[in-house]
C-alpha cells in the first residue's frame, strides 16, 4: 500500500538567470513498511526533497500525499496536528527539550496533541531502544547516540503513517552511526513503521531496503536492495 506520493514536485528559488531549481519535477512512490534512503551531494535537493514530503515547506507546484491526504490542499492549522499525528520527524540535532527528561521529551508529541500515550506501546519502544534506565534523565546527561534513541522513540510513539530521518547519524562517531542505523531498521520492522532517510553517505544508504539517487533536483536512480543488512 502507498503511503507517501509526490507527483510532478517542484521548489523554485528566485526567478530568471538567477533562478534555482531545488526540486525539478520529482515523481516517488514510497510503499508501507519500506525503509528508504534518499541519497545526494550537498545542494542536490535531498534536503528540500524532506522538507516538503514532510509539510515543512510549501512547493513551487505538484503533489504531496502522505496517508491518503494531499498535504498542501490543508490550511496551516490542520497541515500541523496532520504533521504531529501522520509523520514522525528525526533530525540530525536531536532536537529535543533540554529541560525536559527524557520520558517527557518521549511524550510530548502526544501531550501537544492532547491524546493520551499507549503506555504499552511506549513501554516496548523504550525496551527495544535500551532506554529503560535513562527515562529520568535530562538529554544533556546523555551520549550523542542515546539521544538519538530518545529521539527515535519520540518520533515512533504517536505511530506515525511514515518517519523522515534527516542525516540521523550526521553528528555520531562511525561505531555510534551504524548502531543507530541497526536500531532504526529493527524499530522500523518491529513496530511495522516506515522510513526515509535523508543521507550523503552511500555505505549507510547501501544497508537500507531502497536507495534513490537525487542530483539537480530530479530523482536520477532508484533501486531496491532488499537483502541489506547492518
Amino acid at each position: 500500500m502507498k503511503i507517501l506520493e509526490t507527483e510532478n514536485l517542484k521548489k523554485y528559488y528566485g526567478s530568471g538567470d538567477t533562478q534555482v531549481r531545488a526540486l525539478d519535477g520529482v515523481d516517488l512512490t514510497i510503499e508501507e513498511g519500506e525503509f528508504a534512503a534518499v541519497v545526494g551531494t550537498s545542494g542536490s535537493g535531498k534536503s528540500t526533497l524532506l522538507h516538503m514530503l514532510g509539510g515543512l515547506d510549501y512547493a513551487t507546484s505538484g503533489i504531496v500525499t502522505v496517508a491518503g491526504r494531499k498535504i498542501f490542499e490543508l490550511n496551516e492549522n490542520d497541515l500541523t496536528i496532520f504533521r504531529r499525528r501522520q509523520i514522525g520527524f528525526i533530525f540530525q540535532s536531536y532536537n529535543l527539550v533540554p529541560i525536559l527528561s527524557v520520558h517527557e521529551n518521549i511524550v510530548l508529541p502526544m501531550e501537544l496533541d492532547g491524546r493520551g500515550v499507549d503506555k504499552a506501546f511506549m513501554q516496548d519502544i523504550v525496551r527495544c531502544l535500551g532506554l529503560e534506565n535513562k527515562l529520568d534523565n535530562l538529554p544533556g546527561q546523555l551520549s550523542g547516540g542515546q539521544q538519538q534513541r530518545v529521539a527515535i522513540a519520540r518520533a515512533l510513539v504517536t505511530k506515525p503513517a511514515i518517519i523522515l530521518a534527516d542525516e540521523p547519524t550526521g553528528n555520531l562517531d562511525s561505531k555510534t552511526t551504524q548502531e543507530v542505523l541497526g536500531l532504526l531498521k529493527l524499530t522500523g520492522e518491529r513496530f511495522h513503521q516506515t522510513i526515509v532517510m535523508i543521507t550523503h553517505n552511500e555505505a549507510l544508504a547501501q544497508l537500507c531496503d531502497r536507495v534513490i539517487h537525487i542530483e539537480d533536483g530530479k530523482i536520477v536512480d532508484d533501486y531496491g536492495n532488499r537483502e541489506a543488512e547492518v
